[in-house]
């Protein structure tokens, strides 16, 4: 594999049940065989996806006193604004030069599951610019449709029912991550400096990207591969609670991000199941003995988010 392959999704939106078929056997070679795909015909407008790049470079370059109150080390839900150098995805290789900003399902602060303080529940911060959240929600809700839409063509494939997934996005646990990466090629010794060497933690990612290179696949063969700009696609990879679930049947693979020459903007959806969904491999692959314990996905989220973050894992 010298490339990431590149499916449409419209046969996933088609009423004739073949194509359906057809289109989620793709998804399931590129699942198995790569974990990663480009996503084209998905049905967000362009306009949507580019308006959200502005709301980035907006949040971005707010002063660092408008952006610390939003700081992720004041949220428990992994929601907030995080200031460069406070993640660190390898945690063996040192922080990250990036900025992000999380935001969550839109829970009102009287929300039964807010008041209750479950985990991944709580409310989204927002900062101090006109118009700003709903614009954002819009994209969110946008990427939310589409991971559903994606969910179904992993069932298709995984020989379940078409809308077994759907049970389990109800109100799911999902992130929307802006990213900037400020220019720093050749000042760093890392070669994962921007973002380390990670797979990601939830069932799919669905990355928007600017034309700014820096983002790289392991492949099968231990090469690591530019997973570069395609115009009107999304880059998107399965993650580890879907692998787990599988039962392997799906890989999570690795990927970095060099450190840019230019500044470098991305936009990621993480999309995971509801928080009290039990990941449980013998609900897909009754056939097979299992790999994995089974654990709620808000357990094994934690765990994964502990272990990323010093302000969590204290």
């Amino acid at each position: 594999m010298s490339s990431l392959p590149i499916i449409s999704l419209a046969g996933l939106r088609s009423d004739d049940p073949d194509e359906r078929r057809a289109t989620a056997a793709e998804l399931g070679r590129a699942c198995r065989e790569v974990g990663f795909f480009y996503a084209t015909d998905h049905g967000i407008p362009d306009e949507v996806c580019q308006g959200a790049f502005d709301l980035a470079k907006q949040l971005f370059a707010l002063p660092a006193e408008d952006k610390e109150p939003l700081s992720i080390k004041r949220s428990p839900h992994n929601r907030g604004y995080v200031a460069m150098a406070d993640e660190k995805l390898n945690p063996q290789s040192g922080a990250d030069m990036k900025e992000a900003f999380n935001i969550g399902t839109d829970f009102p602060a009287d929300h039964p599951d807010v008041l209750a303080g479950k985990p991944f529940r709580g409310v989204n911060f927002w900062p101090p610019i006109d118009g700003w959240r709903q614009r954002a929600l819009d994209y969110f809700n946008h990427c939310l449709a589409l991971g559903r839409t994606i969910h179904r063509g992993f069932s298709l494939d995984l020989g379940l029912g078409e809308h077994f997934f759907e049970g389990h996005l109800t109100l799911p646990i999902a992130t929307l991550r802006m990213l900037r990466y400020p220019p720093s090629a050749g000042k760093l010794d890392r070669e994962d400096g921007a973002a380390g060497t990670h797979s990601d933690y939830g069932n799919v990612t669905i990355l928007a990207t600017d034309e700014v290179a820096g983002l790289e696949v392991l492949n099968r063969q231990g090469e690591w591969i530019q997973a570069p700009h395609v115009p009107g696609a999304f880059v998107c990879n399965i993650g580890d609670c879907l692998m787990r679930w599988s039962n392997d049947t799906y890989v999570s693979t690795p990927h970095r991000v060099r450190p840019p020459a230019k500044e470098r903007y991305s936009i990621a959806f993480f999309l995971e199941v509801n928080p009290d969904s039990v990941v449980d491999s013998r609900e897909i692959v009754p056939d097979q003995s299992p790999k994995y314990e089974p654990i709620t996905c808000a357990e094994y989220l934690a765990s994964r988010l502990n272990a990323t973050y010093d302000h969590r894992a204290e």
